[in-house]
């Protein structure tokens, strides 16, 4: 590995332990467990990481850029379900867990910088690790929550109030993500958030 690499990937990883120590705590011990499991990749943009029809590989953890997960509808259109805004992690939760086959694609919307980590590697992981038991435990529990929420907005928010909350949460992805996948995400034609954004901007 050249130093460059060498420095990269240190970089990564203090990125990763900075947002799990967070809130909670890894001896020098598990942190040097996490960093050997834990592998760092590096993909150009509009690269699908994991395929629909396949059981997830990786938990990614993204270090930079955007990520998406999508599917395509009875018409062959492509639905987006979920975007990052990272840091955090990232996959087709409910298949990696279960590891069975995924309906959706996940896709660099951006270049990323990745770490990612195999199932076999975090139950290794949680099962050495107490503290990164509890803290997977707390993963999978935001990103259950994280659906419910996104459900009752798609039903009780209209189209305009879904992205001015999604601008003011995160206005970083107005910049980094194209229009037709925000208006997907959202539940709406790409018209139809074109009309809104000139309507806010006006």
């Amino acid at each position: 590995m050249s130093k460059f690499a060498h420095n990269s990937t240190k970089a990564m990883h203090e990125k990763l332990l900075k947002f799990i120590e967070s809130g909670y705590h890894f001896n020098t011990d598990e942190v040097e467990r996490l960093k050997l499991y834990f592998e760092p990749v590096e993909f150009p943009k509009n690269t699908i990481i994991e395929a629909e029809g396949d059981i997830p590989k990786y938990l990614y953890y993204i270090v930079s850029g955007y990520l998406r997960l999508f599917h395509f509808d009875e018409l062959g259109n492509e639905i987006t379900t979920h975007i990052n805004c990272p840091p955090g992690f990232f996959t087709s939760y409910f298949n990696f867990i279960n590891q069975t086959k995924s309906g959706e694609n996940v896709e660099c919307i951006t270049a990323c910088e990745l770490l990612r980590i195999t199932k076999e590697n975090l139950d290794k992981l949680t099962s050495e690790c107490p503290a990164m038991k509890d803290f997977s435990i707390s993963v999978f529990q935001e990103s259950i929550t994280y659906n419910e929420n996104r459900s009752k907005e798609l039903s009780t928010l209209n189209a305009e109030q879904r992205y001015v909350k999604l601008i003011k949460n995160y206005p970083g992805i107005i910049q980094n993500v194209p229009i037709q996948y925000i208006a997907s995400f959202l539940g709406m034609k790409p018209e139809s958030l074109s009309r809104i954004r000139r309507k806010l901007i006006n």
